[in-house]
């Protein structure tokens, strides 16, 4: 398991990087040989990554295959490497190892609203997984000083998750503006 930067890819122009999104404009070929190095690295004969949406949709994978419609996945599947792509939005891994189960997922704040982390889990169990036997890591994303929200947001948590309202500080810059830690709401989900 990992976390890959920008860095070591053969992407070039606005794409200079490991670029791995297939629904970019970027070369195909190029995306394809960042894809074969992040699955190298893994030692995994393929990634497979879906078009993400900030949805709550996860899709159970058994091999590799494209135009899947997700913001996570789950396999058990060995060999197979399953990866969430995130700029701001947080990427969750988790696995049971007992069960031989693996799950990658892109969580933004709508996707941590709506339930990302549990349809992972709920569709690990589904496979055999125990919820008490599943480990995840919330990995790199957008940090608290940098996310900053309108009145209108805190609205939304106010009814469906008052006990997160502790996740908002004031601005320090906009007044009736807060800053909203991210990595911590999705960690409690």
């Amino acid at each position: 398991h990992g976390f890959f930067t920008r860095q070591g890819g053969v992407s070039g122009g606005i794409y200079a990087s490991l670029n791995v999104g297939l629904g970019s404009d970027d070369t195909r070929a190029d995306v394809l040989e960042n894809r074969a190095r992040v699955a190298q690295t893994l030692n995994a004969t393929a990634l497979v990554t879906a078009h993400q949406s900030h949805s709550a949709v996860t899709a159970f994978i058994d091999g590799p295959q494209e135009g899947l419609q997700a913001d996570a996945l789950v396999t058990r599947t060995p060999g197979l490497a399953i990866g969430a792509l995130a700029a701001d939005c947080a990427p969750i891994l988790l696995a049971d190892v007992e069960a031989g189960l693996i799950g990658a997922a892109h969580s933004g704040w709508r996707g941590a609203f709506d339930g990302i982390a549990q349809s992972v889990v709920e569709t690990m169990c589904q496979h055999g997984a125990r919820r008490e036997q599943i480990k995840a890591v919330v990995g790199p994303c957008i940090s608290q000083a940098a996310y900053e929200v309108g009145p209108e947001f805190i609205a939304r948590f106010e009814t469906q998750f008052a006990d997160d309202l502790d996740l908002f500080i004031a601005s320090p810059d906009k007044p009736e503006h807060h800053l909203f830690d991210l990595p911590r709401f999705v960690t409690r989900q």
